[in-house]
Parts: C-alpha cells; structure tokens; sequence
C-alpha cells in the first residue's frame, strides 16, 4: 500500500525569491534523489491555508519512515527551514484525491 506525506508551510516574508531558487535549485532535485514521488504541489494565493502544500509518495511505509529518517532528508528540511515558517507534515494512506489538512 503507498503511503503519502503531505507538508505544508508558509514562506518567510522577504524571502520569496530565494525561496523559489532553493526549491528549484535544490529541494525538488534532492527531494526526488531521496526516493520519493512527487505527486502535487500547490500554492495558495488566497485565504487562511497554508501558502504552500506538497504531496509525495512512498511505496510503503517502512520506506517512508527510512527517507524521513535519512541523513540527505534531515540536511535538505534544515535547508528548507530557513526560508519557511509554519511547517507541517502528515503520513497518510495514498488515495487518488489530494486530502484538506
């Protein structure tokens, strides 16, 4: 059964442009190396949600568990740190539809 994260985080004000280089430079290339599957990534433009939502998958939980717990994780999540506030994740079961958080 895969298994999803879902995180979600706010970007620091005045860090916008840094942010997205991070992401683009750094994140979703380390991201992908660490094993998982990106399935969404959303941005809020509007209202009281979180700014930004990412969905990826895992093909079971034990390998879930083993990326979270990965030194390569632990290094890129500090990076990711410095240019968001409000971080947040959960570990659900995958369906086909994005879930509210």
């Amino acid at each position: 059964m895969q298994i999803k994260v879902i995180m979600s985080w706010d970007i620091k004000p005045g860090r916008s442009e840094e942010y997205f280089e991070f992401v683009v430079r750094d994140f979703a290339p380390s991201f992908q190396r660490i094993g998982w599957q990106m399935t969404e990534a959303w941005l809020t433009a509007y209202g009281e949600r979180p700014q930004i939502m990412v969905g990826a998958l895992a093909d079971n939980l034990p390998q879930m568990k083993k990326m979270l717990a990965s030194e390569e994780w632990k290094e890129l999540h500090d990076k990711l740190l410095q240019y968001v506030t409000n971080y947040s994740q959960k570990i659900i079961r995958a369906t086909p539809f994005f879930p509210l958080v």
